[in-house]
């Protein structure tokens, strides 16, 4: 290059900025609900549960029939039954406190297996504002009845057990192979269907 050619020139200020990038909305579930998931991301918070609080969500699932509510860890999201609207407004807080309670202990557990009813979930209700609350609802929704065709029997201990489908794979006694194998699978206990 000669010296009369040109010359770049950078100019910082006018070209290279560091830009801040945009805060992308949180993706939302089919049926979501803003108002509830809103106030799961304020109680988290307010538990110092930051990280539950980013990923909270409440959506309303037509499928459930007589389940109030689910709660789906790690995906930290639950599910209500959308009968929860004909209900009295508490119900559907119980529920919903019900289910972010196991959201709570979940998270506050880390990687640790809980029952999911057990002592932390308890404290986690309590500290929602429902201590004593019970693991099942006694709401009226109607339940479905299927008929157990299949029935099949333990050779062990001669327990029948019925099922709605049929049994496609072999299982065994659950309570024979506790009791003789530590409730680990075993051939000798396997349920063979049976004839009335």
């Amino acid at each position: 290059m000669g010296r009369n050619a040109p010359q770049l020139e950078f100019r910082w200020t006018s070209w290279f900025r560091v830009l801040k990038t945009p805060e992308v909305p949180k993706a939302s579930l089919p049926g979501e609900d803003a108002g509830l998931t809103s106030w799961c991301v304020e109680a988290s918070k307010a538990l110092a549960l930051h990280e539950l609080g980013r990923k909270v969500r409440v959506s309303w699932n037509p499928r459930m029939q007589t389940t109030a509510g689910r709660a789906w860890w790690p995906n930290r999201a639950i599910e209500l039954n959308p009968k929860l609207k004909e209900c009295p407004p508490e119900e559907l807080w119980r529920t919903l406190k019900h289910e972010l309670a196991h959201l709570v202990a979940y998270e506050r557990s880390g990687r640790r297996r809980i029952d999911p009813h057990g002592p932390e979930w308890k404290v986690a209700c309590s500290d929602l504002g429902i201590p004593g609350e019970l693991p099942f609802h006694n709401l009226p929704f109607k339940r479905r009845r299927m008929k157990r065709n299949h029935a099949y029997i333990c050779s062990n201990c001669f327990a029948v057990i019925h099922r709605v489908k049929p049994i496609k794979k072999a299982v065994a006694c659950y309570d024979c192979c506790r009791k003789f194998n530590n409730g680990v699978y075993l051939d000798r206990f396997r349920l063979i269907k049976h004839q009335p």
